[in-house]
């Protein structure tokens, strides 16, 4: 059945709109499962903290490049085939991962796992075409509520299957579970076709026009790279700290299960963040990052202060990306890939920079200097928010 993006009335749109926030989910979870492996993997393959954190730097990466060729597709051709196809990428990716024998088919196969999953910014305008204007947040709120999942459990998930079958077995697991997504996909969700079928090359050279045209996507764009940055400082990091404390990978991945608070946050903002203005949900998003890393370097031995860090810290990060994404998504429907395209391109640019400096300041200050790097990032992204008209009402658009 075939669906045009105007149609977003029908009947049947819930079912697919779960099935997209599962979609999100599982394609997101990829970008992580390695986090909580990282001291594992790094002594499995003799390799260095700096050399692990390139593998998860080349993973964002590779996602931030996804969101420049791949992404803006969706712009252009037939929805559910394209996210079928990348479904499917991205299990032959893990599948390379699991088996890589050294340092440079770790890199590579990183940077490929990366590039090939971003499904789920290809779910997100899906689901914004099936729903009516006015549920906008809410639909965005019930994906992102699947993704954030995604990101949390992939942790916890990755944590003890590699207690159990090893850090390659979890990422066989992770390509049979994008395996039976794609199945899934070509099952039940409905045919969608933009509204002009456009060429790749069009698609692409129209980026830079749609950003110079979009002042609300630069700021946001901006005020997410800077949040995700600080964010990805603690999840790059963390597993080399508990290792410290003579923790392994299971108890890493407990800590994604403390994230879960983040649902609830995206699940309320979703329903109910159209009410109040962007900058001041972003601003008290990115405080509770900077307060997270507070936190974790007044007790960075306490495992109970790790963990009100983690709590902080995805409830701050879910509030912020959630009220940026409900604000680009209501620009102009007929751009709504490329312009989360664009948001995108600048958020994992911003989090594989926080994994690269995260990297860095563990070799050379450890945790304190983990600690001053993911609170800094925090405090940069409330630049954008001063330079903006103050509180403003008409940065968030109810319609689209």
């Amino acid at each position: 059945m075939a669906l045009n993006p105007s149609d977003s009335s029908r009947s049947g749109a819930n079912p697919e709109i779960a099935l997209l926030a599962l979609a999100a989910g599982l394609g997101v979870a990829n970008l992580y499962y390695a986090q909580p492996l990282a001291a594992l993997m790094a002594s499995s393959l003799a390799l260095s903290a700096s050399q692990i954190g390139s593998c998860l730097t080349a993973c964002q990466l590779g996602y931030a490049l996804a969101m420049l060729l791949l992404v803006p597709l969706g712009d252009g051709r037939e929805r559910r085939g394209l996210m079928l196809q990348t479904a499917l990428a991205t299990s032959a990716s893990a599948l390379l991962l699991a088996i890589a024998p050294n340092y440079p088919v770790l890199l590579l196969a990183s940077a490929l796992l990366g590039f090939s999953s971003c499904l789920p910014q290809m779910a997100v305008p899906f689901a914004v075409a099936l729903a009516k204007p006015e549920q906008r947040g809410r639909a965005i709120g019930t994906v992102m509520s699947g993704l954030l999942t995604g990101i949390l459990l992939s942790r916890t998930a990755s944590g003890f299957l590699a207690a159990a079958i090893g850090w390659r077995g979890t990422f066989v697991a992770a390509a049979l579970a994008m395996a039976a997504l794609a199945l899934a996909l070509r099952a039940r969700l409905s045919v969608q076709y933009p509204p002009e079928p456009l060429p790749w090359g069009r698609v692409v050279r129209s980026l830079p026009g749609i950003l110079l045209s979009q002042p609300l996507l630069v700021r946001h764009g901006l005020i997410g790279a800077f949040g995700f940055a600080s964010f990805s400082v603690f999840w790059a990091t963390l597993s080399f700290q508990l290792a410290e404390l003579g923790r392994g990978p299971s108890t890493a991945g407990l800590y994604g299960v403390l994230g879960l608070v983040g649902i609830a946050v995206a699940s309320f903002v979703g329903r109910h963040g159209q009410r109040w203005r962007p900058t001041r949900i972003n601003a008290i998003g990115l405080v509770s990052l900077a307060l997270a890393f507070a936190v974790a370097a007044l007790a960075p031995r306490s495992l109970v202060a790790l963990a009100l860090a983690a709590v902080l810290l995805d409830a701050g990060m879910q509030g912020s990306h959630l009220t940026n994404q409900t604000v680009i998504f209501g620009l102009q429907p007929e751009l709504r890939n490329r312009i989360n395209a664009i948001y995108m391109v600048s958020f994992f640019i911003g989090g594989a920079s926080g994994t690269a400096a995260a990297s860095l300041a563990w070799e050379l200050a450890h945790w304190n200097g983990v600690c001053t790097v993911g609170g800094g990032f925090a405090l940069l992204g409330l630049l954008p928010i001063a330079w903006s008209t103050p509180w403003s009402a008409r940065e968030l658009p109810t319609t689209a």
